[in-house]
């Protein structure tokens, strides 16, 4: 594959058609009028003010009252390799829209890092509507340029971990919770960040080899229907296709709703009940999984019962609730597609002067801002909006520094550690919030110095534009 290193100055290399990406592409994955702003900014010569744009959501997802923040990781990540190449300013320059750009802006990008601080609140910790999880604080050009990859790994994980969150949540601790989704997810890069946040969310394991064996963890799955009618046609039975998969993967379970789950299910148990087989588990992926399930588990009472098939929470807690006999879920389209997380980044302060969106149903707030968050008897019971100077003494701060001056402050945490962090925050919250059905959300109240300045800004802006008429 070519790459940027290798494209000589001046000329449009990197046409092909693989669309694969790797670090070295990180920079130009992006809008372009994230470009076309940076080159006005130096243009207008403020390229350098320091500016702060925050991430977050002006509402939650129809259904959900509450969100797992996540992403941060690899946000960091792409920060700390943010750069641009000789060869992808030559491809910027050969596109002719920046024929009017200053020449200085093509200084800035070849020699331009990230030097800015970010702010963020901990992986697995629950947010709600308003409340930024993300700061950043750098060169306004800097700033600009990282938005739209940002959006996209923060908004994306925070989808699938917060699905997963409720998929833990609603199935309980002891059920096995399998993630399946690589197929639907909307891109390979998607796949892989989709098996993290759902592992950090809460799920046990996921099927995707790769993201696993990055991950440190143990790839989990099953077998195909193709497993099985191939041997079958071949060989001349389902019990050859059960029989030669269980020999070579004995610890895998076995899919028998290939043709008839319960004729199936009675052949298994006769070699069970024999001693010819020591059977772990079985997976079931169609048909009527409450009463499949329970006739499963009268022929096969001590093998774990797996199901699948566009599983979501609502229809687990269905599942649960008419009695299915059921161990584990294995999740797939429905936990990594869905109702998006609409996550946006706006800018709240440049060059210490605050400003604010004032666009009807997309007002924000302006200045640098901090959620303090007070609990009551172990449970989350009010969350302030405030500004990041302010103090308190029973209220924690959920921001914290984890980028300065460019520079990561700290190792990336351990899965685990995101895991437990995101099964205490959901039970810290109450059921009203956790609930599925007309969920209500935490309140978010704004502090009064917030509010002071929002009034400030507003009135100043209001004048600003009167001088200008």
């Amino acid at each position: 594959m070519t790459t940027f290193r290798d494209m000589d100055n001046g000329k449009n290399n990197y046409q092909h058609g693989e669309l694969n990406l790797s670090s070295e592409d990180y920079s130009l994955l992006t809008d372009l009028y994230q470009l076309t702003m940076a080159a006005c900014y130096t243009g207008e010569g403020i390229e350098q003010k320091r500016a702060c744009f925050e991430l977050s959501v002006r509402r939650l997802p129809e259904g959900c009252g509450y969100l797992i923040a996540m992403g941060l990781a690899q946000a960091l990540e792409y920060l700390a390799k943010f750069r641009f190449y000789p060869g992808q300013i030559a491809a910027l320059q050969s596109m002719g829209v920046f024929t009017h750009a200053p020449e200085c802006f093509w200084s800035l990008l070849a020699e331009g890092r990230f030097t800015g601080d970010v702010w963020a609140v901990p992986e697995g910790t629950a947010i709600f509507a308003n409340e930024p999880f993300l700061r950043v604080e750098a060169p306004l050009w800097q700033g600009q340029l990282v938005e739209t990859y940002l959006l996209n790994t923060l908004n994306y994980q925070t989808l699938i971990a917060t699905r997963a969150a409720r998929l833990r949540d609603v199935a309980g601790e002891k059920a096995t919770l399998l993630e399946f989704g690589t197929r639907r997810a909307f891109s390979p890069q998607g796949a892989l960040w989709a098996a993290r946040a759902a592992l950090a969310g809460g799920l046990d394991a996921t099927s995707n080899v790769l993201a696993a064996l990055q991950l440190g963890e143990k790839p989990s799955g099953t077998m195909a229907h193709a497993l099985v009618m191939a041997l079958s046609a071949l060989e001349g039975s389902e019990e050859r296709a059960f029989s030669a998969f269980h020999q070579y993967f004995p610890g895998a379970p076995l899919l028998i709703d290939t043709y008839n789950t319960v004729g199936a299910a009675e052949r298994l148990a006769e070699k069970v009940n024999s001693g010819e087989m020591k059977l772990t588990g079985v997976r079931l992926d169609s048909g009527d999984l409450v009463s499949l399930s329970k006739e499963v588990r009268s022929l096969l009472p001590g093998v774990s019962i797996l199901a699948s098939g566009d599983l979501d929470e609502w229809e687990i807690a269905r599942l649960k609730a008419a009695g299915a006999e059921i161990d584990g879920y294995g999740l797939g389209t429905k936990l990594v597609t869905g109702t998006p997380v609409n996550g946006v980044y706006k800018l709240v302060e440049i060059d210490d002067i605050p400003v604010m969106k004032q666009s009807s149903g997309k007002i924000t707030y302006p200045g640098r801002k901090q959620i303090f968050r007070s609990y009551a008897g172990g449970k989350l019971e009010v969350d302030r909006l405030g500004l990041f100077n302010e103090n308190s003494i029973r209220e924690k701060p959920l921001l914290e520094l984890v980028m300065q001056a460019g520079k990561q402050l700290q190792k990336s945490e351990s899965l685990e550690t995101i895991r437990q962090r995101t099964a205490a925050s959901v039970a810290s919250l109450s059921e009203e919030t956790r609930c599925l059905d007309q969920p209500i959300s935490v309140k978010v109240e704004i502090s009064e110095l917030l509010q002071e300045l929002t009034d400030k800004t507003k009135i100043l802006t209001a004048e600003t534009q009167r001088t200008q008429r």
